[in-house]
């Protein structure tokens, strides 16, 4: 069943990687590939993101199924919804300390091993990715095609997680169970970091 991970984690990369030249030579403005390559590129580039969205599939990993996909099912669809809200201009305090209590608080439910609830953890993941779709919506380039934007930023959000995911898969063994338990420290550490403007 690894494998099949591996394969398919390897896959939507490549996918990926095939599709962005071609977005690049795209039209740009209000063209929808214009809007998705603005939309796919923003969480990578920002590397508060990439660190929370990782985590998230590797605490969905370290859970084990059904958590390893509801959760990055759940983060996307949530993140969305607060994209809207940064579209349309409804206010949400501390934005940017939510993101960076995204990684502390996630990268500690990882280190410590903390197994809530699911319904729980859908919660504390579902109620982080406001604060990150949010920020999203109200970094809308004004040339940009929104809905192609948002199409692009969850993708790219999906990736993230798949890539916590394959990082996670270890999980299993003894030795791979403290890699993960480790990295969610190194990401609590870093979220630490950008809440006190050090990262």
């Amino acid at each position: 069943m690894p494998d099949f991970f591996r394969v398919l984690f390897a896959s939507l990369l490549l996918a990926g990687a095939a599709l962005l030249p071609s977005l690049a030579l795209a039209h740009t403005g209000t063209s929808v590939a214009g809007g998705f390559l603005s939309g796919f590129s923003h969480p990578i580039l920002g590397w508060d993101h990439v660190l929370a969205m990782v985590a998230v599939g590797l605490w969905g990993a370290f859970l084990g199924a059904p958590a390893m996909w509801l959760l990055p099912v759940v983060f996307p669809l949530v993140m969305a919804f607060g994209a809207v809200l940064g579209i349309v201009g409804v206010p949400v305090p501390a934005v940017e300390t939510g993101i960076a209590a995204s990684a502390i608080v996630l990268g500690l439910l990882i280190a410590f091993a903390a197994r809530p609830p699911l319904w729980i953890a859908a919660i504390i993941v579902g109620a982080f990715a406001i604060f990150h779709g949010h920020a999203h919506g109200t970094e809308l380039p004004d040339a940009a095609n929104s809905f192609a934007y948002a199409v692009g930023f969850v993708i790219a959000t999906g990736l993230l997680h798949l890539v916590g995911i394959g990082f996670g898969l270890p999980v299993k063994k003894p030795a791979g169970r403290i890699a993960v338990r480790a990295a969610g420290g190194i990401i609590s550490m870093v979220g630490f970091g950008f809440l006190l403007g050090l990262a």
